[in-house]
């Protein structure tokens, strides 16, 4: 489950540049004088409260097949993880494994090792159970830099309300398809409760057309559309959706109904309390609806509307990807790691829902179902949508077979966006993408909050993006998303 923001967000203790360089992949002595290679897995959140027993437990399972390998987790709090991430991977440091960020930009420095004959020698069990579309989604110039966690390959936006507050107020949402019908409900709801926030969005968010993708991050304005139909490459700003869409929310802005303060806010509205009326969140096919988000929020009840169309897309492709460092001196051992983690059932879930006989409990081993404990809190597990392959994952013995094979035959079903794998080169745009993401950097909070009037600011926007370079960058990536139609 990928969100505006993630749902636990805070700052752990952090690891120095100097521990991360020493800390990668050692070797160590086992009880019986023999020697194992520790291997290094970076990733961004706090480190859970029971991490002690985890990693007891998830290395006694890996060394059921790798006897040799021991698994070190390293946790960067959120708000730091990108900043040291990206120290890591320009200072060249030998780390093991790491969940990236800027996976398509990085892969086409060089600086992550080639997993394309990697994967399939030391982790071909692992391999052969993702998703087609996500080895589309993760090739670069022709070869695979990291491993995709088999997920949610497609998803929807979608707008989600505290039950609380439909309940208390009487609200009626079955009209809701899009930000133009939040009218009623929100206007309702700002008159009952103005102190609450009606649509809790802050710093970072951005709007969701129906269809289109952004083959260089949706921080800058191409776009393409992911039905096809269209095979331009635009200014997503510049289309009669988005601007509509701006409007609306700038309407909402000045009706209150947007926080004032929401272009340059940080603020946290916590799932599980009653901050907000509702907000925007990214759901597919394994978080069954609203399922993953009320266990998020401790049984907190939601209820969600989508607002865009579902595609496997280079996005849901990209939102989870595991990469060794092209310096890591256990390149097979950590590929070894990741075959396990996207491969054993024991060690998957033993992470990704706490641990066995204390976090949860099977109610039906055969059938992989299991029951929570009061002890399933927060900090006591790592999300799975980040850790391995959710097909391997235990379901709540709340969820019906009716409803799991529901999400298998929405995958199968799911269209692929014309999009998937079209990985743009920007080696030749470097100055102009700079320039275009300091341009895109003045404008994208105040847009997509609907704080500034959008008409002005885009024709404001769009002629500072043309000085920047943009006419450059818009003909080389249609030029390049010509080619991969053709080649498709």
């Amino acid at each position: 489950m990928k969100k505006w923001k993630k749902i636990l967000v805070s700052t752990a203790a952090v690891l120095g540049v100097a521990t991360l360089a020493t800390a990668c992949g050692n070797k160590k002595s086992d009880s019986s004088g023999g020697s194992k290679t520790v291997v290094s897995m970076y990733m961004p959140g706090d480190k859970p409260k029971n991490y002690a027993d985890m990693i007891k437990r998830a290395n006694k399972e890996i060394q059921t097949k790798y006897p040799n390998i021991e698994l070190s987790m390293k946790f960067i709090g959120w708000g730091e993880y990108n900043q040291k991430y990206n120290v890591m991977v320009t200072s060249g440091d030998p780390y093991d494994l790491a969940f990236t960020q800027n996976y398509v930009a990085n892969a086409g420095k060089g600086v992550y090792a080639d997993m394309t004959d990697l994967a399939k020698k030391y982790a071909k069990e692992a391999y052969d159970k993702v998703d087609p579309a996500y080895w589309k989604g993760v090739t670069v110039n022709g070869k695979i830099y990291g491993f995709p966690i088999n997920a949610n390959v497609f998803a929807i936006n979608g707008i989600t309300f505290n039950k609380y507050y439909l309940d208390k107020y009487n609200i009626d949402i079955s009209k809701v398809d899009s930000y133009q019908s939040l009218e009623p409900a929100f206007a309702k709801f700002h008159k009952e409760n103005p102190g609450v926030a009606t649509f809790a969005i802050g710093q970072g968010y951005k709007v969701s057309p129906r269809a289109m993708e952004f083959p260089l991050g949706n921080g800058l304005p191409f776009a393409v559309d992911s039905s096809g139909k269209n095979k331009k490459v635009f200014n997503a700003y510049d289309t009669p959706e988005v601007k509509k869409d701006l409007e609306t929310l700038h309407q909402y802005y000045l009706k209150g109904y947007i926080p004032k303060d929401a272009a340059t806010s940080s603020t946290q509205y916590n799932l599980n309390e009653n901050t907000w009326f509702s907000r925007q969140e990214t759901q597919g096919p394994f978080d069954y609806g609203d399922t993953a988000l009320i266990n998020a929020a401790g049984g907190k009840k939601m209820i969600t509307k989508p607002i865009t169309d579902p595609y496997k897309s280079q996005a849901q492709a990209q939102v989870a990807i595991w990469a060794i460092s092209k310096t890591s001196k256990h390149k097979k051992e950590a590929m070894q790691v990741l075959n396990m983690l996207n491969s054993d059932k024991k060690l998957l879930n033993n992470i990704v829902w706490g641990l066995e006989g204390q976090q949860w409990n099977f109610t039906d081993k055969a059938k992989g179902k299991i029951k929570t404990t009061k002890k399933y809190q927060p900090g006591y597990f790592i999300g799975g949508w980040m850790m391995g392959n959710n097909d391997l994952l235990y379901t709540q013995d709340t969820i019906t077979q009716k409803q799991i094979d529901q999400r298998k035959e929405n995958i199968k079903d799911a269209k692929e966006s014309a999009a998937l794998g079209f990985s743009p080169d920007t080696t030749k745009l470097k100055t102009e993408i700079t320039n275009l993401s300091n341009v895109m950097s003045k404008y994208l909070d105040i847009l997509n909050t609907g704080t500034a009037d959008p008409e002005p600011t885009i024709k404001k926007m769009d002629a500072e993006l043309k000085t920047a370079g943009y006419d450059k960058v818009q003909a080389e990536l249609q030029k390049q998303y010509d080619e991969f139609l053709k080649n498709k």
